[in-house]
């Protein structure tokens, strides 16, 4: 591995850094996150979707896949990877504090809010879901990643991009399955599902400027031009940005086509 990120706290990628222990604790925890649903079915099992209707599991995959990313960059030190790594954590670790924030809120003011009649979530299950992973991302942002340089405007660009993506894709499985994933989408109606979401971008875009600000209370600011922000594996330069949001929509909109009955 080359070149670490001056502000960057302990020395990632290698095969025995501490980095390395941690993306395997986190893959593990989201594992066993999914070999629950396995495990313990439910009538979103055999519904249209299956659980990706819930933003909860589709932040666990991006953690997956971004994990697995770090994981792999560890082992092979390559400093494309960890780039990589770097970039997806910029989607996944504000959308799983987005997931925290949302869940425990609305589950402290009122359970059914958010958790069906059916569905009981034992802690250690409730936990690897709502917490874990963002936690870990933290983690791994403030203690093995460089600096995000991505600007307020454009975290607020990728958080709508994401939130408006979900927004057809839950119409879709509500229209095959006759039902919402999460309670409150019934409770609420059309426009009160447009403010649920255009609040979750608000909230998103918050957290990644929350986190560039802890960012910067652990590890410091470093005063550079935009030019030089380039190089020690920092995630993207921010031009680049709404390009990866456009290639993300795209993406997500063939996997939204994809699923079937």
């Amino acid at each position: 591995m080359n070149d670490k990120h001056p502000l960057q706290r302990f020395s990632s990628p290698t095969p025995t850094s501490l980095s390395a222990l941690v993306h395997v604790i986190g893959l593990s925890s989201f594992l066993y996150s999914f070999k629950y649903l396995a495990d313990n079915p439910n009538p979103i099992n055999d519904s249209y979707g299956w659980h990706f209707q819930f933003l909860t599991i589709i932040g666990l995959a991006l953690a997956v896949l971004t994990f697995v990313t770090g994981i792999f960059a560890d082992l092979s030190s390559s400093s494309t990877l960890f780039r990589l790594k770097n970039t997806l954590s910029i989607c996944t670790t504000p959308l799983e504090v987005l997931v925290s924030i949302l869940y425990w809120t609305l589950r402290t003011v009122d359970k059914s809010l958010v958790i069906p009649d059916w569905a009981q979530l034992p802690l250690l299950a409730d936990l690897s879901f709502h917490a874990i992973p963002s936690i870990l991302l933290t983690v791994d942002l403030l203690l093995f990643s460089p600096p995000w340089t991505v600007s307020t405007t454009q975290a607020f660009a990728l958080s709508t991009v994401l939130a408006f993506l979900y927004w057809p894709w839950v119409e879709t499985c509500a229209q095959h399955n006759g039902y919402y994933p999460y309670p409150i989408f019934d409770m609420v109606g059309t426009k009160g599902r447009v403010g649920l979401f255009t609040m979750s971008a608000l909230v998103m875009t918050g957290s990644t400027v929350l986190l560039k600000a802890l960012y910067e209370k652990v590890n410091g600011k470093e005063e550079v031009s935009g030019s030089s922000r380039r190089g020690h594996n920092t995630p993207m330069d921010e031009s680049s940005l709404p390009e990866a949001a456009s290639g993300m929509a795209r993406q997500a909109n063939y996997l939204a086509n994809g699923v079937k009955d």
